[in-house]
């Protein structure tokens, strides 16, 4: 599978699990080629815990999203990593009220 297909795959696995979130920051991504599968984090404001930098990994092969874990970080952290990256998803309609909390 190649890189453009790996990241498509990606996205709409993602985006519908992160836009509860949004606006989200993707931050970094490691495409693994041999793999099929792309490991990146993103940033987003939780409703319950603050500022969040999660983890994820999707596997291309098995089409399945992993999730690697998240660490609270601080708004100075946060607006700099926002300042530096595009939103990755940015949606003028925000449920975070709402969002299952995981």
């Amino acid at each position: 599978m190649d890189t453009v297909t790996i990241l498509k795959n990606r996205d709409e696995a993602v985006i519908p699990h992160l836009e509860q979130y949004a606006p989200v920051w993707l931050i970094d991504e490691k495409i693994v080629p041999d793999d099929e599968s792309v490991i990146f984090s993103v940033v987003f404001q939780h409703n319950l815990y603050g500022w969040v930098k999660r983890r994820y990994e999707y596997d291309g092969f098995a089409d399945v999203l992993y999730y690697l874990g998240e660490n609270v970080i601080p708004e100075e952290e946060a607006l700099t990593l926002q300042s530096q990256h595009e939103a990755y998803i940015n949606l003028t309609i925000n449920d975070s009220v709402n969002a299952y909390g995981g």
